[in-house]
């Protein structure tokens, strides 16, 4: 059976895939645990490379990779497989002219899904987002990372069990529990594979990554990265930009052919667009402070040698929000909803 039969991917180490020390360093921890045959887990908030990572570290491993993705109408069968369709025969005899005598059978037919293929060819699975599927769909998980076993259901003919293949890797990557549409998981499965926890990189990763995903030279993917990272560090938004919305914005731009200069006016849409200014309801004195934030960090990051003498020697607007102010504000979220900040409104 080939690997076209089971729905397998053939990976391959990409020439665009950025290796800092950061990075270089979790793909070395990542493949080492690998190689001693133990499944790894990356965990993190969304847009911090993680399936990137597992796909690089699968790649590593030079099997083919069966991906799942985690989905809260899975069950066990959705992963280990089950009776899908039925098998008909029909035996005809008219050994005898006259006579026909008909003969019809019909079973149930089983099929294999992608881990159950994975353990009895030794690939590699990557199970994406595996959290989002509840954990009694997981718990078939159990014994085949420690026992090395995969139970079969009852439906499935000769085999109530399959010995897992030597060559069989796992790695799972989830976000926290906190987040919105996952489950929490079961101790005993985290009890068994070696987690490595990815969250926001270095400023030099993500310059390297920025520039790489755009192809924007050097010079204009640091000034991307410093306004994302800036506007990050205010902590207005329950869900931080991470490098995602740099490697969005260079894009965007790249594709615009706008230039990375803050009074370029398609490159400000985007970064109002992507880093979500809209959605930020914090004002001051009536007036949306996001917007305020963002024309000020984009200034002090990218503006032109003229626009930035001009704005040097021009008074100072009476809504502009200073860090410090910001800092010694009361927290602008509360639980899951917003509350009014000393200095400012919170809509």
């Amino acid at each position: 059976m080939n690997a076209e039969d089971l729905s397998l991917l053939a990976l391959k180490q990409k020439p665009d895939f950025v290796e800092t020390p950061v990075v270089r360093s979790l793909c070395e921890r990542a493949t080492s645990y690998l190689n001693a045959g133990y499944p790894i887990h990356f965990s993190g908030p969304a847009g911090t490379g993680k399936t990137t990572l597992a796909m690089h570290a699968a790649a590593k491993m030079g099997r083919p990779v069966a991906l799942i993705h985690g989905d809260d109408e899975y069950g066990s069968s959705d992963l280990v497989g089950g009776q899908l369709g039925y098998r008909s025969t029909r035996v005809v005899d008219n050994f005898i002219h006259s006579v026909m005598k008909t003969e019809e059978n019909v079973a149930k037919t089983w099929v294999d899904h992608r881990l159950t293929n994975a353990c009895k060819y030794g690939f590699t699975v990557i199970y994406d987002e595996f959290n989002r599927s509840r954990p009694e769909a997981n718990n078939v998980l159990l014994a085949i990372l420690e026992e090395r076993l995969l139970e079969m259901p009852s439906g499935r003919v000769n085999e109530g069990y399959i010995s897992v293949h030597p060559n069989f890797r796992a790695i799972f990557t989830s976000n926290p529990e906190e987040y919105a549409g996952v489950h929490k998981t079961q101790d005993a499965l985290l009890d068994r594979m070696i987690t490595i926890t990815v969250g926001q990189y270095d400023r030099e990763t993500e310059v390297e990554i920025t520039a790489a995903k755009s192809g924007l030279a050097r010079a204009d993917a640091e000034r991307i990265v410093d306004i994302v990272r800036e506007f990050r560090g205010l902590g207005v938004h329950q869900l931080p930009p991470t490098v995602r919305a740099s490697i969005m914005i260079a894009r965007v731009a790249s594709l615009r052919g706008a230039s990375i200069r803050s009074e370029d006016p398609i490159f400000r849409e985007t970064c109002r667009d992507v880093l979500r200014i809209d959605a930020i309801k914090v004002t001051r004195e009536g007036t949306p402070a996001a917007s305020t934030w963002l024309d000020e960090i984009l200034d002090r990051n990218c503006a032109t040698a003229k626009n930035e003498a001009r704005r040097r020697s021009a008074p100072a607007r009476g809504l502009s929000l200073k860090r410090q102010e910001l800092e010694g504000a009361e927290a602008l979220f509360s639980g899951n909803g917003l509350q009014e900040c000393k200095g400012f409104d919170v809509n």
